[in-house]
């Protein structure tokens, strides 16, 4: 089954079995390696890709259903080809990462979190990056580097929204905090 799949901002067609997962499709067919196979249930978040900017799971997602989504991997994070965005930076530079096979599922759900509230508790990153397993750093160090990456992007007077606004800013008044986006869960995605 032919099908044509926006990652990364670009169009992306291959040709898959209709029960093809999106993460096997994303490494196979794409060659975008970013996003692992771990548990492949759902559960350790190591396949986590962005599907309209919210976290998923790709190994819970059919390549098919995918159809009509905007999806980012880790490979689209990057502002441009060498870079690394402000939350990759940060992971690099707070140690954030060690054996580094979650980290583009935590990176990923930490760069969706910060898009949506760019002063987060600790308590909001906890919850961001709950659905990722890290056997290795004991999240200490995921915390400071999403704390780090919130305080760099605060300091920024780019908007990062089509609108010109940017996290917790509202049209009307600079200083109104909206509310949190509900979880996206596109087709049977899990967050």
């Amino acid at each position: 089954m032919k099908v044509t799949l926006k990652v990364n901002g670009r169009l992306r067609t291959a040709d898959v079995e209709p029960r093809k997962t999106l993460l096997d499709t994303l490494r196979e067919d794409f060659l975008l390696t970013g996003s692992h196979a771990g548990c492949e249930h759902g559960v350790c978040g190591a396949c986590t890709v962005l599907i309209d900017g919210e976290p998923s799971r790709a190994c819970l997602m059919f390549a098919v259903q995918a159809d009509g989504y905007e999806i980012t991997t880790i490979e689209g994070l990057a502002p441009a080809p060498g870079e690394l965005n402000v939350v990759q930076d940060a992971f690099c530079e707070t140690h954030g990462l060690q054996c580094g096979y979650c980290t583009p599922g935590m990176i990923l759900s930490a760069h969706a979190l910060l898009e949506h509230n760019d002063a987060p508790t600790r308590k909001d990153i906890v919850e961001a990056i709950s659905g990722n397993i890290c056997r290795c750093t004991g999240y200490g160090q995921i915390v400071e580097a999403v704390e780090l990456a919130a305080e760099r992007l605060r300091q920024t007077n780019v908007p990062r929204h089509v609108d010109g606004t940017r996290p917790n800013e509202s049209l009307g008044d600079s200083t109104t905090t909206d509310a949190p986006k509900a979880a996206h869960t596109p087709h049977g995605a899990r967050r």
